[in-house]
C-alpha cells in the first residue's frame, strides 16, 4: 500500500466515523507489510571503494533476506553531503536508506559551514555496519620504529616533518591532528585528492607518514617499502593482531577511524527501523561477510538503533574537540 493509499484508508476510515485507533490500526498494519518493493541505498562516495565494497555486500545479503531487491546508488560529492543530503530529504517510508560515514555524520557537523542537512535530527539511526582501523605508516628512512621513537624523532626536527592525508577534512587527516595534540608534535600537513596520490608520495619518501586504513598499505608494509607502527585504536584490531595500539603505546586521544554505517530519513516508519535491525545484526554475522569484509580490511560490526545514535553523538564530539584545538579547515 502506497503512501497515497495509506492516506485514503485512514481519511476514510475517520470521515466515516471511525475512530483514530482504527485509523492507526489501518497504518500499522500497512507498515506490517514492509517492504513491498525495492529499497535504495545511497552511497555517498564513489564507486570501487570501501564504504561501496560495504553498502554492496549488504545489499545482496538484504536482497535474500528481505525477499525485495536492495538497489545501491552511489551519489559522490560535497564531501558525503550531496548522497547524505538526498536521503536527509527524501520520504521517509523506509525505502530510502543511506551508507553513513564517520565524515557524513561526524567529521562534517563541524568541519562544514552551512551543512544541508542536520546529521542527527535529519535521521533514524538504524545500526553501525563496519569498522575501518586506521594504521600508522612510515617511510623505511625514517628512523623509528616504534610511536613512540616516532614521537621523539618528530620532536627532534619541529616544523620539519610532514604526514600526509586524503584530504582536508579527512578522518585521515584528523588522526594526524590528533597525534600532534597528544604528542605535542609541530607537524605539517600535506592533503592530497585521495589515497592514491597521497600513498606515492609517502612510498617515494617525499612525505614522512600517513595514517591509512588497511587495504591500500598492506601489500607495501608486507614487502617492507612501508613501516607500519601502530593502530589508532583503544585495541589492537583483529586484521592485524601484531600491531599494537595508540592507547597500548600511551596515546589514548589518538584514536580515529573510519566506519560505515545505515540510515533512514527521520521517522522512518518502525516496522522497517526493527527489520532492518534484526536483518543488519544477522548479516554482518555471517562467516562469509566477515571473510570478504576481514578481506577489504574491514571490521564487520553492529548495534540497535538507540546505539547507533548515541556512537554518532560521541564521534561529533570527539571530532569537534580535535578540529577547535588543531584548528584544521576545509578550503
Amino acid at each position: 500500500m502506497n503512501q497515497t493509499r495509506r492516506n485514503f484508508v485512514a481519511g476514510a476510515l475517520l470521515a466515516s466515523g471511525g475512530s483514530g485507533f482504527l485509523a492507526q490500526q489501518a497504518l500499522a498494519a500497512d507498515d506490517a507489510s514492509w517492504p513491498d518493493r525495492p529499497i535504495r541505498l545511497v552511497v555517498p562516495l564513489p564507486p570501487g571503494g570501501g564504504a561501496d565494497i560495504v553498502a554492496r555486500l549488504i545489499a545482496e545479503k538484504l536482497t535474500t533476506r528481505l525477499g525485495q531487491s536492495v538497489v545501491v546508488e552511489n551519489k559522490a560529492g560535497g564531501g558525503t553531503a550531496i548522497g547524505a543530503q538526498s536521503v536527509a530529504t527524501a520520504k521517509p517510508d523506509g525505502y530510502t536508506l543511506l551508507l553513513g560515514t564517520a565524515t557524513s555524520h561526524a567529521i562534517n557537523v563541524t568541519m562544514v559551514k552551512n551543512l544541508p542537512y542536520n546529521a542527527l535530527k535529519d535521521f533514524t539511526p538504524i545500526s553501525l555496519v563496519a569498522d575501518l582501523p586506521l594504521i600508522l605508516v612510515v617511510h623505511p628512512s625514517v628512523p623509528a620504529n616504534t610511536l613512540p621513537e616516532l614521537v621523539a624523532y618528530v620532536r627532534s626536527r619541529p616544523g620539519k616533518v610532514n604526514f600526509a592525508s586524503t584530504g582536508n577534512g579527512s578522518s585521515i587527516q584528523l588522526a594526524g591532528e590528533m597525534l600532534k595534540i597528544e604528542g605535542k608534535l609541530q607537524m605539517t600537513h600535506v592533503p592530497y585528492q585521495g589515497a592514491s596520490p597521497a600513498l606515492i608520495d609517502v612510498l617515494g619518501g617525499r612525505v614522512e607518514m600517513m595514517f591509512s586504513t588497511i587495504p591500500p598499505v598492506l601489500q607495501h608494509v608486507t614487502s617492507g617499502k612501508l613501516k607500519a607502527l601502530c593502530v589508532a585504536s583503544p585495541k589492537r584490531t583483529r586484521l592485524m593482531p601484531t600491531l599494537p595500539s595508540t592507547a597500548e603505546l600511551g596515546f589514548p586521544g589518538v584514536v580515529a577511524n573510519s566506519w560505515n554505517g545505515i540510515l533512514a530519513p527521520a521517522n522512518a516508519p518502525r516496522q522497517a527501523v526493527e527489520r532492518l535491525s534484526k536483518e543488519l545484526s544477522a548479516v554482518m554475522q555471517m562467516p562469509d561477510v566477515i571473510d570478504k569484509l576481514k578481506t577489504a580490511g574491514v571490521e564487520p560490526v553492529s548495534n540497535t538503533p538507540q546505539e547507533f545514535a548515541q556512537y554518532i553523538q560521541s564521534e561529533i564530539t570527539r571530532y569537534a574537540r580535535v578540529v577547535q584545538i588543531s584548528g584544521a579547515t576545509i578550503d
